[in-house]
């Protein structure tokens, strides 16, 4: 990539006062004086101020410190749904010095094996919901220091005892499981409340988190997120959101999961530098009790993605909520369909601006300007970074030329860990990572995704990029969510196939061809049509495309 770099690319602004911190924590302690009487975060009803994370994240890093003989720079496996526990352990285990392996809940227990074996946690703090499935890996790990913690801990009593009861006895949520040395977490807490802290200080260039990347494609791979490269996205999060919030004055509803890289970085680092307030949400695929929570909060923010923002546009107890704080909207993760940011703007009278990026750039990569959103990008680089295209011998492109999007700045990942050879196919000398991303870059500053390099369908010799053909489907006023893969084909190589659901069950597949002739060149309108209740998704909320196509493979073969 390095000789041309003469090509055309495009800039962020400058990036102001990264070496204002040394690390993470520099910003949090600040954050906490400054904002000390204001709410940090809020969940299930229950608020931490900025005084009261800091005394708890306190609290933990000193029993980290005195009852487990872990030195800074080990691992600390943090398990957890989006609970009050979570800042309180991200902060307090980065307090004593540790790299944080923020752990999918929902994982099963293969993927937790793999990730704390491959890791070398040697700590965990751990949902009791999910720790029979530690307790079966638990012997394959390194792992030495067991916490674990109850969905209601955070709260006072009796609401604690009470929700704890509900989600072991009546929901049955808590399968049986034998952990004998394990520790609660609120013992931790007590006890760590009356030993004293021993300040430990991190460079700008130490690791501070391993975030693993989602693993659809392989296992996953941990991503070196160092403390410069979180605060940097952290800071560039600021110059390019925050014209649009007033520090330690925001309300803002995060139904997203913390332990993905969107969420952590916006929420525990932007928010947390700004003096805002959080609302987590602990499990956003629970909708109605998703919008009631939302009854009770004047929120002035909103983080979500495409498929979350349909699905809540379908439902008349969200439309009938006041919006009238709603100042800023924001979609990551996925592409956002027009349809469903035309559709949001109707319920909310809030346009989203959408922004970019990927696990490995911590993540924000580009950002639409709030002023200036132009909807079907995602915007333009933020402060600090420099973006182009390649095309599949690395010769960097012209504007309006779509390639592979290549991205440099200071939130790029130190590398994959213990990955020397991944790490090497990914960056380059210079710094540059290749996304995997199809793109093109406009005159006018602004990046357009076409789609993902894998998921381009190839019919007749000619490229097809799903996200276009979704778009237009999505764009059918009786379709919920779509999905367009590559089918095998003898006429044409592949085929597109498109999977729906929909919201009127006598729609049928002639119907949306009709409607995509009218859109798409003919090559481009999918020759097959199926419907389904509802699509395979990450998580986050993805639609797993290759999930699809895998299906589609063993049924042909």
């Amino acid at each position: 990539m390095s000789e041309h770099a003469t090509a055309p690319v495009l800039n962020g602004p400058a990036l102001e006062r990264l070496d204002d911190y040394a690390s993470v924590m520099d910003v949090f302690k600040i954050s906490a004086r400054k904002f000390a009487d204001k709410p940090a975060f809020t969940c299930m009803g229950q608020t931490l101020t900025y005084a009261e994370l800091d005394r708890q994240s306190q609290a933990f890093a000193a029993w980290l410190q005195h009852e487990t003989g872990l030195e800074p720079g080990d691992r600390i496996a943090i398990q957890l749904p989006n609970v009050l526990q979570f800042p309180v352990a991200v902060f307090g285990a980065m307090r004593a010095g540790l790299v944080v392996v923020n752990t999918n809940p929902l994982y099963t227990e293969r993927e937790m094996a793999h990730q704390f074996k491959d890791s070398g946690a040697k700590a965990i703090l751990i949902l009791a919901n999910m720790a029979d499935k530690l307790e079966k890996v638990l012997d394959r790990t390194e792992i030495q220091h067991v916490l674990v913690t109850e969905l209601g801990d955070m709260h006072g009593f009796p609401k604690r005892l009470l929700i704890n009861a509900v989600v072991k006895y009546v929901k049955k949520m808590v399968p049986a499981y034998s952990l004998p040395t394990a520790v609660g977490f609120r013992e931790v807490l007590s006890k760590g409340a009356g030993l004293k802290l021993q300040d430990v200080e991190r460079t700008p260039d130490d690791v501070a988190a391993l975030q693993y990347t989602g693993g659809t494609t392989g296992l996953a791979k941990g991503s070196m997120l160092t403390h410069r490269n979180l605060i940097a996205n952290m800071l560039q999060a600021r110059q390019a959101i925050g014209p649009a919030l007033k520090d330690g004055e925001e309300t803002v509803v995060a139904p997203l999961p913390v332990y993905h890289i969107y969420t952590f970085t916006v929420n525990c680092l932007f928010l947390v530098e700004t003096g805002n307030h959080s609302i987590l949400i602990t499990n956003p695929r629970d909708l109605d009790n998703f919008v009631k929570e939302l009854k009770s909060v004047k929120f002035s923010g909103f983080i979500g993605l495409n498929t979350l923002f349909n699905a809540l546009c379908n439902r008349d107890d969200f439309k009938q909520l006041d919006f009238s704080r709603l100042k800023l909207t924001i979609s990551g993760g996925m592409a956002l369909t027009k349809a469903a940011a035309q559709r949001w703007e109707e319920v909310t009278g809030c346009p989203i601006a959408e922004g970019y990026g990927m696990t490995e750039t911590s993540p924000i990569v580009t950002f639409n300007p709030v002023d200036a959103i132009q909807l079907g990008t995602i915007g333009k680089p933020v402060a600090g970074t420099t973006v182009k295209v390649i095309d599949d011998d690395g010769q960097a492109l012209p504007y309006g030329e779509a390639g592979e999007l290549c991205v440099q700045g200071p939130q790029v990942m130190k590398g994959y860990w213990n990955l020397p050879e991944e790490t090497a196919k990914a960056m380059d000398d210079e710094g540059w990572i290749r996304t995997g991303d199809i793109a093109v870059l406009q005159e006018d500053g602004y990046v357009k995704i076409v789609d993902r390099k894998k998921d381009m369908i190839i019919v007749s010799g000619f490229n097809v990029y799903p996200n276009e053909v979704e778009d237009v489907v999505a764009s059918h006023p009786d379709v919920l969510e779509a999905a367009a893969v590559g089918v095998p084909d003898e006429d044409t190589g592949e085929a597109i196939k498109l999977f729906v659901v929909s919201r009127n069950q006598d729609l049928d597949g002639e119907t949306l061809r009709q409607w995509c002739k009218k859109e798409l060149t003919g090559y481009k309108v999918p020759k097959f049509v199926e419907f389904r209740d509802e699509l395979p998704k990450t998580n986050v909320g993805k639609v797993l495309r290759r999930e699809l196509r895998d299906q589609e493979t063993k049924q042909s073969a």
